[in-house]
């Protein structure tokens, strides 16, 4: 197993950002032929999607999750961190994704990107990548 890392900097409290090239600039750096990556978010207030990176998509996403979780909503959480929207929202999204990999090339649908979803930043955030050759 070979281990990686993927930093980000996120610039606002919800966001998302498409890391698919970067995933695919640590498969090709590593000569990766055959075999699987493992991304991880190792944050509670972030995850991971896999789905298409149009712009109106990802304000769709967005628009949701305030639907869903408002951000200034009435949570108990929200009297120690002030963050329970995010926690709440990261608990329904993935925190990690598995992603086959066939000569040397990320296995994704022709739409498919990796978002990585920001919901309480601006912050230093990190991917963890985890290849295993098959």
């Amino acid at each position: 197993m070979i281990y990686k890392e993927i930093a980000i900097n996120t610039q606002s409290r919800r966001e998302i950002i498409d890391i698919t090239e970067s995933v695919e600039r640590l498969v090709n750096d590593l000569s990766f032929g055959d075999g699987l990556i493992d991304l991880f978010v190792p944050h509670a207030t972030a995850a991971l999607v896999l789905n298409e990176g149009e712009r109106g998509l990802i304000q769709d996403f967005l628009s949701m999750f305030e639907r869903l979780v408002p951000e200034h909503g009435k949570y108990m959480h929200n009297s120690i961190d002030n963050n329970a929207d995010a926690h709440l929202i990261s608990s329904l999204l993935c925190k990690s994704l598995v992603i086959p990999v066939a000569k040397g090339r990320l296995e994704l649908g022709t739409w498919e990107r990796v978002l990585f979803v920001e919901l309480d930043g601006p912050r230093a955030r990190k991917v963890r990548a985890y290849f295993v050759n098959g």
